[in-house]
């Protein structure tokens, strides 16, 4: 569903931030993006989009070829790939209800969302999903009144509320406490087995990759030096990726008490 086909970027240095990937996304998929700093994780996820250029190669979704695309029907695609934010990029003086909204603006037209004023059927999925997420007490909150994992569970409802067929997530719990993030992690790869979608998660926690994902594809220097499940992360291809540490501490003790709504 998604593809990726020798996908090249390098930047004006020289300095080559990925080294013709190739990477298949089937419909539903979730994966986990791990690997060092600098290994060209949020790289790869921004070229798919191409909120960063491709130098070179092919990125497919469906069957549209993305990197070709003009300005329009480039925005056109977005609507299909929703994105989530490392520091969730909401608008801190507007309430949780309008950031979600936000996430129409590719379909109703400036005027309409300058004014504010979005069709009801939007409204509707928008309080749907708030109070998937726990929020829809505080759909009237401003943005800045929230907290680090509230304020991530909006940016899931503003991607969720395209209606994107795959979603691309970059670092989505490195500004979160150990707690919070396994229950973003949880939070998103169920949201995506309910909604069959697929997603790309660039995270660097590899016991959370390890404990909520079917698969994980490690990048070191731009190249993609391990993809498989989980439990082919041994502490030799964990050396492979990142270099030498005691990967045996790598494990989070179990945790399957149910996430808190609001925290």
């Amino acid at each position: 569903m998604l593809r990726l086909n020798k996908l090249v970027k390098t930047y004006r240095t020289g300095d080559k931030a990925l080294q013709e990937i190739d990477l298949e996304v089937p419909e539903g998929q979730v994966l986990a993006l791990i690997g060092p700093s600098g290994a060209g994780k949020s790289t790869l996820i921004r070229c798919i989009n191409r909120l960063v250029e491709p130098t070179g190669g092919e990125v497919w979704l469906g069957d549209q070829e993305l990197t070709g695309l003009g300005p329009g029907a480039l925005r056109k695609a977005r609507r299909e790939m929703g994105m989530i934010f490392q520091e969730y990029a909401l608008v801190e003086r507007l309430t949780v209800m309008e950031n979600v909204l936000s996430g129409r603006l590719g379909y109703v037209g400036f005027w309409r969302s300058f004014l504010r004023r979005y069709p009801q059927s939007d409204v509707d999925e928008a309080f749907r999903l708030l109070d998937r997420v726990g929020l829809l007490q505080m759909a009237d909150k401003r943005a800045d009144e929230l907290s680090g994992g509230q304020r991530q569970r909006v940016g899931i409802c503003r991607a969720l509320i395209q209606n994107p067929k795959v979603l691309l997530v970059d670092e989505p719990t490195a500004s979160l406490d150990p707690k919070t993030s396994r229950q973003i992690m949880r939070l998103i790869t169920e949201l995506c087995r309910e909604r069959g979608l697929a997603a790309i998660i660039n995270i660097h926690d590899v016991a959370l990759a390890q404990r909520f994902v079917p698969r994980v594809v490690g990048l070191r220097m731009g190249e993609i030096v391990y993809d498989g499940p989980p439990t082919g992360l041994t502490p030799d291809k964990l050396t492979e990726i990142y270099g030498e540490e005691d990967w045996e501490a790598t494990a989070e003790p179990e945790d399957d008490a149910a996430p808190e709504a609001a925290e």
